[in-house]
């Protein structure tokens, strides 16, 4: 077991020790990765990291003793909220994450039924197979059950067999924009009709898409309607440390009205210490958190993330097009930042595996079987290199492939 050590160690030492130990991670900084980490640029990460030592010792719990985090906290909130087309009286609260916000909005969602509609049995939710497992991390905490409904054939949610799976205890309608497997917004619009008809809350986890698709329409691409401008949308998640580009952890869980808002909020009064109201389920919030998604937000403003956003999208389309010429199969029709591209011959396991070798960390789907990135403003100048890497890793992997069959039949 690792113990504290009995004196402590100069910093210069420590930092050297870090930077050492860091130096077998993914090589995101040299655009290498396209998981986990949203590079848009020095400035940015700047910006993110001046803004959040300012406010790291400050507490997002205490907005009596900290209004400078409150009035950051509600301007984010309100730019998310303009953005996705909320309507007036429209509200919403900054979270660690999209697992956090998916979480409260699913807590509110049964909480709204259990008032509107004397919800008692086990309650449910109904899904895309698609959408993101926080939606079952809720659901476990809430012993919530939950309908996975199998996608299309355009990999996009079933609207007619999700409306089959309803009943009297169904809770929510979830729906991705987009979702994280295949890059694709889901049938929003028709959810939202659904929703309408069957009085149901309608969940629209943006977390990739909410702080990227506005500003991708902005910039002309024909994105359909995905957010508050649908009728029967109730709530939205949407991550600002993703195309936000802001600190981690940073997400906004976004209402139609404060009065849905308000079925998320904890109040708590039975304990010595007096009432305790927190809007989420964590009590103490990051201060830098919020400082660092408000800089961020005010520095780029909307010409900034256009620009960004453009090229997310323009590395994208010249993914797109490297990848159809090396034979892959691309799922679906892309417009955001994700793709998602399969091979009819070729075993994209092995050939992400001979990626992973040329130092390339990014991701993969099972169902089907696909290479799956995340790009970044960064990306724009290292696709060719990517392109080529892959071209060499599909080659290799032919090579394999052909070394294997004749092993087993010579």
């Amino acid at each position: 077991m690792h113990q504290m050590p009995e004196q402590g160690r100069a910093w210069p030492e420590l930092k050297s020790e870090m930077i050492e130990r860091g130096g077998g991670d993914a090589k995101w900084r040299d655009g290498k990765t396209a998981v986990y980490v949203f590079n848009a640029g020095e400035d940015v990460a700047a910006v993110q990291k001046e803004a959040y030592t300012l406010y790291m010792s400050e507490n997002g719990l205490g907005p009596l003793a900290f209004p400078s985090l409150k009035q950051m906290e509600e301007e984010v909130v309100q730019m998310g909220l303009s953005l996705l087309h909320a309507p007036e009286g429209a509200a919403g609260t900054i979270t660690s994450g999209g697992t956090d916000s998916i979480t409260m909005a699913v807590k509110a969602a049964r909480d709204h039924a259990r008032a509107e509609k004397g919800l008692e049995a086990k309650a449910n939710l109904v899904a895309p197979y698609s959408a993101h497992p926080a939606f079952d991390k809720a659901a476990m905490l809430m012993d919530i059950e939950v309908r996975r409904i199998p996608v299309a054939g355009d990999l996009l949610s079933d609207v007619e067999a999700m409306a089959e799976a309803v009943d009297g205890q169904t809770i929510m309608l979830v729906g991705s924009a987009p979702s994280f497997p295949y890059g694709l917004i889901d049938h929003i619009t028709a959810l939202g009709d659904l929703a309408v008809e069957r009085n149901l809350w309608l969940h629209v986890d943006a977390c990739v898409g909410g702080y990227i698709a506005p500003f991708v329409r902005m910039n002309g691409a024909d994105i359909p309607p995905f957010d508050f401008e649908v009728n029967g949308v109730h709530s939205m998640s949407a991550d600002l440390h993703k195309y936000g580009y802001c600190a981690k952890g940073a997400s906004t869980v976004l209402f139609r009205s404060q009065d849905l808002h308000q079925h998320m909020v904890f109040d708590c009064n039975d304990w010595p210490g007096g009432r305790m109201i927190t809007p989420t389920l964590a009590g103490t919030r990051p201060g830098g958190a919020i400082s660092a998604a408000w800089a961020v937000m005010n520095y780029l403003g909307v010409d900034g993330y256009r620009e960004k956003h453009r090229q997310v999208t323009e590395s994208r389309e010249a993914v797109e097009a490297g990848v159809r010429q090396l034979g892959f199969e691309v799922l679906g029709e892309p417009k955001l930042g994700i793709i998602a591209f399969t091979h009819p011959e070729a075993d994209v396991f092995t050939v992400y595996r001979n990626m992973y070798r040329k130092g390339w960390f990014t991701s993969l789907t099972t169902e089907p079987p696909a290479l799956h990135l995340m790009l970044s403003p960064f990306h724009h100048g290292v696709v060719d290199g990517y392109l080529a890497d892959l071209k060499s890793s599909l080659e290799a992997a032919g090579d394999e492939k052909a070394e294997g069959f004749e092993a087993r039949y010579s």
